[in-house]
């Protein structure tokens, strides 16, 4: 399993030169396994997926499932912006909750007249659209089980198994809900890496409850509490500089060693 990190950052973009190591790109992170590629979440970094797709296969089709956790805009923003779905030849699987009132029309919704001058249906790959909730999606090489994270108006985390590789993306989630804390301790139990929202500064959170967001101390209790391997913060929030994450980070260290920051272009292989 091969993981590469798009877009790192949440809200809104953030094309600050005080946040160019980290990156500024919304989020979007893709997933390799055995060489089929899955993708959770289409910020702002997804237009840049696209156009290293679109260079990596210039001879032939390219073929992806998308996983939505939601639809706020800072996780649709790139959609409009991904090339390959321009490609007439290539094909694309979209999973996501029908909360919002469908998926293939919420998203169709967003680039509809007045919000965006090409409507989505003139998209030339093939688009199928597939209703998800809590459960699992079973593909040949990999499954993708979904639980309810504490997010206002909803939001899925994800666990992804391939063999004996665990990946767990538990983005936008507030702690403090027995029921969802619950929730992303199952997600997360024994993965090998765990991609988790810590937006806020620990003394941050307070003032920002019910904005469905975490931080890097609850980060660090669930992957100590779920024997995690690799914890990776997630979701930077925009006024937070590379120094700012740079010193979270260190902090973090401090407490659990196996943690990193996500950064635009960070890899990592199971």
């Amino acid at each position: 399993m091969q993981i590469k990190f798009w877009g790192v950052r949440g809200s809104t973009p953030t094309p600050q030169v005080e946040n160019l190591r980290y990156g500024g790109n919304t989020p979007c992170v893709e997933v390799r396994v055995n060489g089929r590629i899955y993708v959770f979440d289409c910020g702002t970094g997804f237009r840049i997926l696209g156009k290293e797709l679109m260079r990596e296969f210039s001879v032939g089709p390219i073929q992806d499932h998308v996983f939505l956790s939601h639809f706020h805009w800072d996780h649709i923003q790139g959609i409009p912006f991904f090339a390959p779905l321009y490609d007439r030849h290539s094909s694309f699987v979209f999973h996501s909750s029908d909360r919002a009132g469908g998926l293939r029309a919420t998203l169709e919704q967003h680039m509809a007249d007045p919000f965006f001058p090409v409507n989505m249906t003139e998209m030339a790959a093939r688009r199928s659209f597939h209703s998800i909730a809590e459960g699992r999606t079973a593909f040949d090489d990999c499954a993708v089980d979904s639980l309810w994270l504490n997010h206002p108006q909803g939001c899925l985390g994800f666990r992804v198994e391939a063999g004996n590789s665990v990946l767990a993306y538990a983005t936008d989630n507030e702690p403090g809900d027995p029921v969802f804390d619950k929730a992303v301790r199952r997600l997360a139990q024994d993965a090998d890496v765990l991609i988790y929202d810590a937006q806020y500064l620990p003394e941050e959170f307070a003032s920002h409850r019910g904005w469905g967001h975490s931080h890097w101390r609850e980060a660090i209790a669930v992957a100590r509490q779920c024997q995690v391997k690799h914890l990776v913060l997630f979701h930077h929030d925009p006024d937070h500089s590379d120094e700012c994450i740079d010193r979270l980070l260190e902090q973090a260290q401090q407490h659990f060693s196996r943690v990193s920051a996500a950064a635009e272009g960070m890899a990592l292989e199971l």
